[in-house]
Order: structure tokens, then sequence, then C-alpha cells
């Protein structure tokens, strides 16, 4: 099989991190959430892979570049056009790319298999294709059934007992969805599924093109006999969920990067930490140049970015911190995602350095340290006489 993967969406639900990122290089661990997707590709044969990417393009191609260093073949189809001097991004939705890239090169003319860009999967392509080959299905998608709470968040899909897809509501209201199976974004199709899809303009998979072909009985649901992980990174929860079980090994295929240093402890280059003057508790990874200091605590899991700084007296708790973010010193997070210029819950509440006078909780380790005013002077003595 040949196989697309789709990137060119702006990820609003998972800002502030797609601010500066486009969705698909989110990094799990340093590790961009696609690079998963496209070694599953090739654990399974396939060898030719289309990128569509529009948001932030060159970030997502100067990555990937051709595909060699992954062992398999890339290129990429950027939706938007130049004005400027500045890429103006133009996404044509996840059927309008199918629709471009063949009409471009005739590239889809055989079974191929299309992929959302932002999430981990080990789901298995050759079970899924022979289910799509015994029925003879013009387009095949890969369920997963979720809790009713979250069914808002997907394309819920409603089939008969053949499997084959009768309705498909695109992120109904809770009491409106019909089943608690979900679209998860991985679908096989057939090349004749070309005739569906408008020559211009954007055309979307969920909202669009499925309804379309459910009325017309050519649309198959597959549910895996065996269970598969997919670690969706569609919103700012996901993501720290997701670096959590990075942290603690459940990853299928996912070892932690650098050396472990401790038990449970996992570093790479340049990392300056005094661990016996810090309470750590693992699973904790520590990124390259980063600096974590005497009096500092991280009960994990925890991560900390590539040159970021810890100061003493802080403490993390099942935290992820970004990189050359500092950390001050009378901070204290729980459940957080901490950058430079952000603070974001576990519920995916975020607090903007930008907008409020938190640059002495976190900022950007790189900037230069200013003394602290007297209001942020007096929160420190009340916090550290909480403290004790």
């Amino acid at each position: 099989m040949k196989a697309l993967i789709l990137a060119a969406g702006r990820g609003t639900r998972v800002r502030p991190l797609t601010d500066t990122l486009p969705k698909p290089m989110i990094p799990i661990i340093n590790k961009p959430v696609m690079e998963f997707l496209v070694e599953h590709l090739k654990r399974f044969g396939v060898q030719q892979i289309m990128v569509n990417t529009s948001y932030l393009a060159p970030q997502i191609e100067n990555h990937f570049g051709d595909g060699s260093r992954f062992g398999v073949q890339m290129a990429y189809s950027f939706e938007g056009r130049e004005h400027d001097g500045q890429l103006l991004d133009e996404p044509l939705g996840s059927a309008g790319a199918i629709r471009k890239i063949h009409d471009h090169s005739g590239f889809f003319d055989e079974t191929f298999v299309v992929l959302c860009g932002d999430a981990i999967i080990d789901l298995d392509l050759n079970e899924m294709l022979h289910f799509h080959r015994k029925k003879k299905a013009l387009a095949t998608l890969a369920l997963r059934e979720v809790p009713q709470e979250e069914v808002s968040n997907y394309g819920v899909v409603v089939q008969d007992e053949a499997g084959r897809v009768t309705e498909f509501q695109e992120k109904p209201a809770r009491h409106e969805a019909r089943s608690r199976m979900i679209n998860t974004g991985i679908y096989i199709f057939e090349p004749e599924i070309l005739q569906y899809i408008p020559a211009a303009g954007p055309y979307d998979i969920g909202s669009q093109l499925f309804p379309q072909l459910a009325r017309q009985g050519g649309l198959y649901a597959c549910l895996q006999s065996t269970p598969w992980q997919w670690l969706d990174i569609g919103r700012i929860p996901d993501f720290h969920a997701v670096t959590m079980q990075a942290l603690r090994g459940e990853i299928e295929h996912f070892r932690l990067p650098g050396r472990e240093i401790r038990p449970g402890v996992w570093a790479g280059l340049n990392v300056k930490a005094d661990l016996d003057h810090c309470h750590i508790v693992p699973p904790v990874y520590l990124g390259g140049s980063c600096e974590i200091q005497p009096g500092s605590t991280l009960v994990g899991p925890v991560m900390v970015g590539a040159g970021a700084v810890v100061e003493s007296g802080a403490v993390l708790k099942h935290s992820v911190v970004m990189d050359y973010t500092r950390v001050g010193a009378q901070a204290y997070f729980d459940q957080k995602i901490v950058g430079s210029r952000y603070c974001a819950d576990a519920d995916g509440t975020v607090l903007d350095e930008r907008v409020t006078d938190t640059a002495w909780l976190f900022t950007d380790s790189r900037s230069r340290i200013d003394e602290r005013n007297p209001d942020q002077q007096d929160i420190i003595q009340l916090l550290a006489q909480a403290s004790t």
C-alpha cells in the first residue's frame, strides 16, 4: 500500500503548543508525533508516503526530508500560497488533499491508507486490510469505543451487523450520539474514491465524504480483534496524558532517549544536576543541557526539556517542562505543562505569561533574570511561610 499522512491543520485545540509548531511536530519526549506514524507504516511495509502540509509546512518538510533516514520515500503536497515572502496556509480539507495529490501525478493508483498526523498508533494494518478486501469495500475506517462523555470530540459511527456504516455523525452533542464507536482517523481507500471528491475547493472526509458514502453503502468500519493503542494528541489534556504514558514506558516501540543515570532517571547530554541534593521520584527525564538546581523536587512522571532550568526550591509533580523554560524557585506545579510563556493545566486551562505577572514563576531560561518587584517578593515570602 501507499500512504497519506494528513498534516495540514492548525491544531487550534492544542494551543499554545501549536502557536509555534504544526500539530504533527508536537514532541513526545523529543520525538514528533508524526515520526511515530512514519515508523509504524514502515513496520507494515509501506514505503511510499505522501504528506499534505499547510500551516508551518517547512518545519515538517525540513524534519522528514525525502524520508530516506527513516527507510521510506516521502514527498509533500503544500496547500497554500506565497505572499510578500510569507507562506499563507490554505488547507483543502482531508479529502481535498487526496484529490490534489492524485490530480498532480495519479499517485493513488492502488489501495492506500490515510492517517491523521496527530496520533500514535499500533493498529494491525494487515488485519484492517484483510477486512477491507473481504468486504470489497470502497472505504474502511478503523473503529474505537469511547465513554459516552467523550463522543462529542470525535466522529461517531453507526453500523449494521455486516460492518457497513449506516450513519456518520461528526462530533455530535453527547445526547445526540447514536453510538460510542468513533472514527480514529485511520482509513483504507480504493482509488475509485476519487470520483466522490470534488476537483476543486476544500472537502472533508469526516463531515462530507463519509456521510455521502454511508448513504450509498460503500463505507465499512473495522473493529480490531485484539486491543490496540491509539493515543490521540488532539487537545492539551491529550498531550499531557500521552507524555505521562511515555515516561511510564507505556507506549509500544518507544524507549526513553539518553542514558539512565539512576534507576528511573534518564538524561540527555550535558545535564547539570546534583541529584544527591534534590528530591527525585522516578520516572524522570532530563533533556540535554538542562539544569536542576539543588533543593528542587521532581516527583514523576516528570519531563524537563532541553535547556530548561529548575531553580532551587521549585516543585514539579506529574508535569512537563518544555524546552528553554525557567521554573522559578517558589513554583509548585502539579499536573501542568509549563512553557517559557505559558502554563497549561492538564485539563486544558492556560495561563499566559504575556498577559499576567508570572515571569517569576515561569519564563524563558535564555532571558535575563530581573530583580523581582516588592509585590512578587511579598508573594514569595508568603509561599515560603506556607511551605514550612
